[in-house]
C-alpha cells in the first residue's frame, strides 16, 4: 500500500475523535499569544516545570516536564496534526507500508545534519531502530513502539525499508513520537546512563546544559532548515534559548509567572487559574491522549491478585468529586481507560456504586473490622499506592481517592517516589499499585501497558486481554481495528487490569509576551514558532 504524506492508517480512525486543542478562549490549533504582528527573533523563555526525570535522552524519558524540553532536540520521521490526526512530511517526506503492515518504506529529505555535522541518512535511522530494543527500563515507550522488530535494510542514503516480525499497524504514527525521535550515531553509540546526560539531535534546538533537578538549557541550531510541514514557519526557531528550570513547589512556579521571573509554566493546579488569569496569563489546555491517570495493579502481588479488590475500587471511585475538588477547570473525568481524544475510545459507562463495591467484597468474604477496614482470613485489606512528584494534582488527588476507598472498607496508603526512580521501580516489580498514566495518540498504548508479551510491567496473567491486544496490532483495517480496541476496553475493566480516575489535561500558564507555543497531538510543546514580544 502506498500512504501518501498526510494520510495514514490512523487518519481514519480519527474521523469521530478528532484531536483538538482547547485554550482559554482560543480555537483548535490556536497557539500561545495570538495575533501579534510578524514575529520577533531572539531572546530567552524561561519556562518552570514541577519535576525532572533525570535524563534528557528523548528515547528514555516518559514524563511530560521533561519532554517539553527533550522534543525540542530531535526530529521525527513524520508529524501528526493534532486537529486530524493525519501524519504530515517532517525527515521523511513520503512512506510506504506493505498490505500486510509488516514493512514500511521510507523516503528522506536531503540535507539534513545532526549538530555535531554527520549528515542525518538511512543508516543513522537504521542505527536508532537497531539500538533502541537494547535499552533498558527508561525505554519502555520506544521499545513497545518497535515491538516484533526485525530489522532495517537501507536502499540508500535517503531510502531504507523498516520491517516486523508480524504486522504492527501502530508504527506509523509511533514514528512522529519524541520515543523515536532519531539521534545522531554518536549518541546512539553509548550507554543508558551517558545518553541520559546528554544527547545530539538534529532538532531546532541543541543542548545548552542540563543540571540535574536544576536547569535544562537550549540554544538554537544555526542552520535549521527541515522543519515539520506542520511548523508556522521553515527555518531556524525564533527563540536564542529556552531555560527550563525546575521548580517543584505550584505556588512557587505560579508566583514566578505573575512577576514576570519566568515566561510560562507548567503543571497548573485549580487553584493557580484565577490568579493566573487576574495577572493576564495565558491558559492554554489540551487533553492528553492514552492512557488516563488511574491505578494499574501489579496482580504479582495477593492482596491485588483478587479480582473482587480490583473490581471493588473500580466503582468504590467518585471520578466527579475528584475532578471537581483538585483539577483545573478544564479536566474531564475518566470515561475508559483510554482518554476520550485517543483514536478508538469508547465510553464505558463508568460509574460511582459504594454499595457495589460493598457487595462485591462481601462476596468475596472480606468482612468490615472494628475501624471499618476490610479483613479476610486475618489478612487487612491494605493497598499501598504508589506516585511520583510530577504534577501538584497527584497527592491530593489521592488523598481525595483514599477517603472514597475508605468508605467501603479498602485501605489505600499513598507512597511518593521520585519521578526518577519511577521506570525502575515499575521493572521491578517492587510495587503493590500505581497512580498511573501514559500519553500516546494511538490507542496501541494498550498493548504497549497491558501485554503480557512485553515487558508485563504490571504483572498480568494471560486472559483474552492478550489476544484482543495483539489482534489490534495486526489489524490494517481501521474499522476492524476500532471494534477490537473498544473491545480490548472493556476487557481492562472487566478484569480490573485498571481503575480510570481522570483525564490528564495539559494546562500551560504562558505571560501575555509569549507567541506561538503550540501543542503536538501528543499534547506536548512545539518550540520552533514561539516568539517573544520584546525578545529579551
Amino acid at each position: 500500500m502506498t500512504v501518501r504524506p498526510g494520510r495514514s492508517l490512523l487518519a481514519a480512525l480519527l474521523t469521530a475523535s478528532a484531536v483538538a486543542l482547547a485554550a482559554c478562549g482560543g480555537s483548535a490549533g490556536s497557539t500561545a499569544g495570538g495575533d501579534a504582528g510578524p514575529p520577533q527573533p531572539g531572546g530567552t523563555l524561561r519556562f518552570a516545570v514541577g519535576s525532572d526525570a533525570g535524563c534528557v535522552d528523548p528515547q528514555q524519558v516518559g514524563s511530560n516536564d521533561t519532554i517539553y524540553s527533550v522534543r525540542q532536540l530531535v526530529d521525527s520521521l513524520t508529524d501528526q496534526d493534532p486537529q486530524t490526526g493525519e501524519l504530515q512530511p517532517w525527515l521523511a517526506t513520503s512512506w510506504q507500508t506493505s498490505p500486510d503492515a509488516k514493512s514500511y518504506t521510507f523516503t528522506l529529505r536531503e540535507g539534513v545534519t545532526f549538530s555535531d555535522g554527520t549528515p542525518l541518512d538511512a543508516n543513522a535511522v537504521k542505527a536508532n531502530f537497531d539500538r533502541i530494543p537494547q535499552l533498558g527500563a527508561r525505554g519502555t515507550l520506544p521499545k513497545g513502539y518497535l515491538a516484533g522488530y526485525a530489522g532495517t535494510t537501507v536502499a540508500s542514503p535517503t531510502q531504507f525499508t523498516v520491517s516486523f516480525q508480524q504486522p504492527n499497524a501502530q508504527f506509523l504514527q509511533a514514528t512522529s513520537t519524541h520515543s523515536l525521535g532519531i539521534l545522531s550515531p554518536a549518541s546512539v553509540a553509548k550507554s543508558d546512563d551517558d545518553r541520559c546526560a546528554g544527547v545530539i539531535g538534529s532538532g531546532p534546538f541543541t543542548l545548552q546544559n542540563y543540571v540535574k533537578n536544576a536547569s535544562i538549557t537550549l540554544a538554537k541550531r544555526p542552520g535549521y532548515a527541515w522543519g515539520s510541514s506542520l511548523f508556522a514557519h521553515q527555518g531556524e526557531a525564533y527563540l536564542d534559548t529556552v531555560e527550563f528550570r525546575i521548580v517543584p513547589e505550584s505556588g512557587v512556579r505560579t508566583g514566578s509567572l505573575q512577576s514576570g521571573e519566568v515566561d510560562a509554566i507548567g503543571s497548573i493546579g485549580q487553584q493557580d487559574e484565577a490568579p493566573l488569569s487576574g495577572a493576564g496569563a495565558q491558559l492554554l489546555a489540551r487533553s492528553n491522549p492514552g492512557v488516563v491517570f488511574g491505578i494499574a495493579f501489579n496482580q504479582s502481588k495477593p492482596i491485588v491478585s483478587d479480582p473482587a479488590v480490583r473490581q471493588a475500587l473500580l466503582t468504590a471511585v467518585n471520578r466527579d468529586e475528584i475532578v471537581g475538588g483538585v483539577f483545573p477547570s478544564q479536566t474531564k473525568a475518566a470515561t475508559s481507560v483510554l482518554a476520550s481524544t485517543t483514536p478508538s475510545y469508547a465510553d464505558q459507562g463508568l460509574t460511582f456504586d459504594p454499595a457495589k463495591s460493598a457487595a462485591t467484597l462481601d462476596a468475596a468474604g472480606w468482612t468490615a473490622g472494628p475501624d471499618g477496614i476490610r479483613v479476610k482470613n486475618g489478612q487487612r485489606l491494605t493497598v499501598p499506592v504508589t506516585y511520583s512528584p510530577v504534577a501538584a494534582t497527584n497527592k491530593p488527588a489521592l488523598e481525595l481517592l483514599q477517603q472514597q476507598a475508605k468508605a467501603v472498607g479498602i485501605d489505600l496508603q499513598v507512597q511518593e517516589v521520585p519521578i526518577a526512580q519511577a521506570a525502575q521501580l515499575q521493572a521491578s516489580g517492587d510495587f503493590t499499585a500505581l497512580w498511573y498514566n501514559v500519553t500516546r495518540a494511538d490507542p496501541d498504548i494498550l498493548r504497549g501497558q497491558f501485554s503480557t508479551g512485553g515487558a508485563n510491567l504490571f504483572r498480568l496473567p494471560d486472559s483474552p486481554l492478550q489476544a484482543q491486544l495483539t489482534a489490534q496490532a495486526a489489524e490494517p483495517d481501521p474499522a476492524k481495528r476500532t471494534a477490537i480496541v473498544e473491545q480490548a476496553q472493556q476487557t481492562v475493566l472487566s478484569e480490573g487490569v485498571f481503575v480510570p480516575i481522570v483525564e490528564l489535561t495539559t494546562v500551560l500558564g504562558v505571560g501575555a509576551g509569549v507567541h506561538g507555543v503550540a501543542f503536538d497531538a501528543s499534547s506536548r510543546i512545539q518550540l520552533h514558532d514561539a516568539w517573544k514580544t520584546d525578545a529579551r
